[in-house]
């Protein structure tokens, strides 16, 4: 019983992948003033279609939380690329052969990757001002991801993704 509630947790732990963030802004730039905002209209995401709606619409629920609101005439725009990658494995199996005697010695040792190479995902999301600053706020995030997921899971873990970007997004003095 004790197994099976320790595999479990390992599972639980697995599936919930971390989602890690790096943050840079202009120190310089007062983000108060910035009410408004609109997507670039030729963002290419790097997502699919379904995918980038399922993004859009996580940021459209937490910039409107935030106090933000889509404008025609925004005060700064939001760009969005991905790039999809295969991480190295995270377990291997050393195999080694040794022998020696007589003040003489040897040995080979090789590494087995076990399980498959898991995918990752990068987002970027840049807030740019085209009136004034340029550049101002971004924010790139990478985290695990299945291709083969389920419509629910993608939008659950874009959404997770989401929160964790804007955890941070008005830097304090």
């Amino acid at each position: 019983m004790k197994l099976l509630r320790l595999l479990f947790i390992a599972i639980l732990f697995v599936g919930c992948a971390p989602i890690k963030v790096n943050y840079d802004f202009d120190k310089t730039v007062d983000f108060s003033k910035y009410k408004t905002y609109q997507y670039y209209g030729d963002m290419k995401t790097g997502l699919s279609q379904l995918d980038t709606k399922r993004l859009l619409d996580a940021i459209d629920t937490k910039m409107t939380s935030l106090g933000f609101t889509v404008s025609e005439n925004p005060d700064f725009l939001i760009d969005i690329k991905s790039v999809e990658f295969q991480g190295a494995p995270r377990q291997t199996v050393g195999v080694g052969l040794g022998g020696g005697g007589r003040n003489a010695g040897g040995g080979v040792s090789i590494g087995i990757p076990v399980g498959g190479t898991p995918m990752s995902r990068q987002i970027t999301i840049d807030f740019v001002d085209e009136k004034g600053k340029g550049l101002f706020w971004q924010a790139v995030s990478e985290s695990s991801f299945k291709q083969n997921d389920k419509p629910e899971k993608r939008e659950e873990r874009l959404n997770a993704i989401v929160e964790k970007v804007f955890e941070k997004l008005s830097p304090k003095s």
